[in-house]
This record gives C-alpha cells, structure tokens and sequence, in this order.
C-alpha cells in the first residue's frame, strides 16, 4: 500500500514541475514578445524624432534615412535602422538643440529597449530549447522568439558640447 502512496507522490511531483515549467515558457515568451512591441515602438519614436531634426536643419540624407526606417517591412527592418544609426553618427548632434536632444534620447532609450529585448529573447530560447520543453512541446503555441540585430544605437555626445 506505501508504494501506491509513494507513486502519486511521485507522479504529482513530476506534474506539477510540468506544470510550472510550462508556465515559465509561457511568461518568458510573452515578456519577449512584450519587448518587441516596446522595442518597436522605440523605434519608431527614433525614426521620427531624426526625421523632424532632419527636416529642420540636416537635409536630404538623414531624412530619407529616417523616411526608410518609419516605412520598412520587418525583413528590411534591421539594415533600415542600421542606416539611420549610421547617418545619425555623422551627424554633429547639440544636445543644448531641443530637436536634438529629442534624437539623443531617443537613441539612449532605444539602447535600453533592445538590450532588454536581447536578454529577454535569450532568456525564451533557452527556456525552449530544454529536452523537457521541446519533449512535451511547451511552446508551440508561439513563434520561436527573434533577436533584433542592429548595431549600438547610441549616439555620441560631442565633448565641447556639455551635456544637459
């Protein structure tokens, strides 16, 4: 009769470690797929913020940079804004300038965004990609998560220029 008791024991120890791995797949994954939402959306406020600087004052190229980025497909997102980080890096940025320092931080917080985008996507795909995961298809409710691979998005402050 002990063996019947040690048994469910077992069994309802095995269930309920199922049970709470499958709702940690679950809550990383809709924490990554939160992260790419806020990830595009600083992004978007980037883009736009350079496009209203490039209109104002840095001409033709920054703002077709800017343009490109604000209309790309998600294929074409991440050379887009690869583009636009490389225009805003030639550029001379005051930071005293309103319309710049809407771009510099902008940039900083798009820094921010996809390092917490990067760690969180990680954090899923290592979650996924355990035997006990993959055995009982956990995750397959969604779309295997994606890293955003873009370069540094901050923008340097000139050093005669004091920061505000």
């Amino acid at each position: 009769m002990w063996w019947v008791v040690v048994a469910t024991l077992v069994v309802g120890l095995v269930a309920a470690y199922l049970i709470w791995t499958a709702g940690r797949v679950e809550r990383l994954q809709t924490r990554a797929e939160s992260a790419a939402r806020a990830l595009e959306a600083h992004l978007l406020r980037r883009a736009a913020a350079a496009a209203v600087l490039a209109e104002r004052r840095y001409g033709v190229e920054l703002y077709a940079a800017a343009r490109i980025a604000l209309d790309a497909a998600p294929e074409e997102r991440e050379a887009a804004e690869n583009d636009l980080t490389r225009q805003l890096r030639v550029v001379r940025l005051d930071p005293t300038d309103p319309a710049c320092e809407s771009v510099i931080a902008a940039s900083r917080r798009l820094a921010l965004a996809r390092q917490l985008h990067t760690d969180l996507v990680r954090d899923a795909r290592t979650a996924r990609s355990r035997p006990v995961v993959r055995l009982f298809r956990m995750g397959r409710r969604h779309e295997w998560p994606r890293y955003f691979d873009i370069d540094d998005p901050t923008v340097a402050v000139p050093a005669d220029v004091p920061a505000g």
